[in-house]
Order: structure tokens, then sequence, then C-alpha cells
């Protein structure tokens, strides 16, 4: 099989280097070349330490458009600019991790439409796109914890969730909040009530279930650990737990990365994967999920990758059978 060209834009990031690792080892996809500014000549491995001995990519400052697909990972209103910029053919698929395409409002660039690329959504859609938006780490996380509920018409009061990020999702770039003295032994709140990806939820809750109107109450917590978002959600409900849990699996039975469970679960499970893990419970009159996942992988880069292969026919799961930490 002929192997799928693939360029990357901001290739010296978190959402870069992750993006690295995986098409490294992709069977199907051959790098053609690594795009960073600041780091123009310099070898993939003097940025990504871990990539020596895997590969002597270096850097490029110019674009080719000997490409089959495209990926962003560049900052939030990056992505706008550098379409606006340069002018890609429409036979280069893009596929962005930035929010900049995300809502249906913003979705448009020039003659390009952006389908928003949560496979446990738009699973038909993506395999027929010519441009993807990959959703956010937290939104993802929060989806999935919800998506069967909403499939289901049953999101009927207000959603309360606390989630919990590694320090990975800030970026790269140092700030007060992500350097090592602040972060470590410690646990702060941000943007109650009005975080970003709020926004894209309601988006999919609402494509799901057309009459949703119920708050949701999102309390985000910086964690004092690297990678992995832990969410823990309710809503009132009069389904069992039995109920429930027939519910999510059936909806998320073509779905090879959302695996749905009774039993205890944590960051170790998933941290390093792809997958999401999504714990069911009935406690009095509310049902009450967990959600967890790695921002970078299943949040990010490796939900990205796997767009790549719906949209370009392979096995969903190509490039992407990782291990987890475990220990």
């Amino acid at each position: 099989m002929k192997k799928i060209k693939v360029g990357i834009i901001g290739g010296a990031g978190y959402t870069g280097g992750e993006m690295l690792r995986i098409l490294i080892n992709h069977p199907n996809v051959e790098i053609t070349f690594v795009h960073s500014n600041s780091n123009a000549g310099n070898f993939v491995y003097e940025v990504h330490k871990d990539l020596f001995g895997d590969t002597d990519l270096k850097f490029a400052s110019e674009l080719s458009q000997h490409i089959d697909v495209l990926f962003l990972c560049v900052g939030h209103g990056d992505a706008r600019k550098f379409l606006e910029t340069n002018d890609i053919p429409d036979t280069i698929r893009i596929i962005d991790l930035s929010q900049d395409f995300r809502l249906n409002q913003n979705s448009k660039i020039k003659a390009k439409n952006f389908v928003y690329g949560l496979p446990e959504l738009n699973k038909d859609a993506i395999a027929t796109a010519q441009n993807i938006a990959n959703p956010g780490c937290f939104a993802t996380c929060l989806q999935l914890g919800l998506l069967p509920l909403a499939s289901a018409g049953l999101l009927k009061n207000e959603v309360h969730i606390t989630a919990t990020t590694g320090s990975t999702g800030a970026g790269q770039s140092l700030s007060p909040t992500s350097h090592f003295t602040w972060r470590n032994d410690n646990l702060s709140v941000y943007k109650v009530f009005n975080h970003q990806h709020l926004n894209e939820i309601g988006q999919s809750l609402k494509q799901l279930q057309p009459d949703f109107a119920n708050s949701i109450s999102f309390v985000p917590y910086r964690g004092d650990f690297t990678r992995g978002i832990i969410a823990s959600m309710y809503t009132q409900t009069d389904m069992s737990e039995a109920e429930a849990l027939k519910l999510y699996k059936e909806y998320y039975t073509d779905h090879p990365f959302t695996h749905v469970t009774s039993r205890d679960i944590d960051l170790k499970q998933i941290v390093n994967t792809n997958k999401c893990f999504i714990q069911v419970k009935k406690i009095d009159d509310k049902i009450f999920i967990v959600s967890i996942m790695d921002n970078l992988l299943k949040g990010a880069s490796g939900q990205a990758v796997q767009n790549m292969n719906l949209m370009f026919g392979l096995d969903e799961r190509a490039g992407l059978r990782l291990k987890a930490i475990g220990f």
C-alpha cells in the first residue's frame, strides 16, 4: 500500500512531539517534513531528545506541497493565521489541533470547511472530510462521559463536573502556573464555569439532544502531574445502574478506544495510550461518571492520527496500539 505523506507544522511543541512519536512508527505513513521556525536545520532529536536513534529528520523552514495530509500543531489563533497566509491546495487534507475551527460558526476559511473530529460523535463525517478540527483535551474527556446520555435524550438536569489535567495541557511555553516549582505538590482551580471547551461540549450535546439547555457547571483543576485528565461528573436520572451501563456499552460498541466499566479506574491505566476509560455508577438518584484519558494522545495528537486513519480508510487503530505506563 502506498504510504501517506505527512507534513507537520509546529513540530517542536508538545503536540508536535507526540505526533512525531506516533507517526515515526506508523506502518502507513512517511513523514515528508516537520516545520519549525525556531529550530530550522536542527535534528528533531535535538529538541525531542527521546527520539535520538529513532529518526534523522531535521526541522525544515520551508513547506512542501508534496504531501497528502498536513497536521497543524500550532497555538490557538495561529492555525487560522497560517491558512490565511499560505495557499494549501484542496488536494491536501488538513487536521488542525488548535481551537480555531471547532465551533460551527468558525469552521470555514477561504473555501475550506472543517468537520469536528470527535470519532465517537462524527465517525462517518470524518471518513469523508477534507479538513478536520481536532477536539480539545478537556472537551474530549467530558464529551465521552456525556454523549451516551445525550444520545438517549437523558440530559434533563444540570450537569456537575470536576476535572483535573496534567501540566502538559498548558503547552510547552513556560508560564507561572506551569513552572515546576509552582506546579509540584500543588493544586489549583482555574476558569471556573467558563472554560473555553464548554462551547464545543455544548455544541456536541445539542447535536445529539437538540433540546439540551441545562447548565454544565465545570470546575477545572491544574494537577501536579505531567499528563492525563481525570473527570468526575454527575446528573440526576431515573435509570438504574444496569440500564446506564447498557446504554454506555452499546453507544461505544463500534469505537475501539473507549471502554466502559463499573469498576474503579485510575490514570495509570490510560496514560501513554489513545484510550478513554469510563466508569458508570448509580448513587441514589444520580448517575456518576468518571472519564479518564491522556490529554496529549486521545486529547490531542493520538486523536488527530485516529482521524487521519479514518480519512484515509485505514484501520482506526493503526499506529495507536500503545502501551500504558502501568507503574
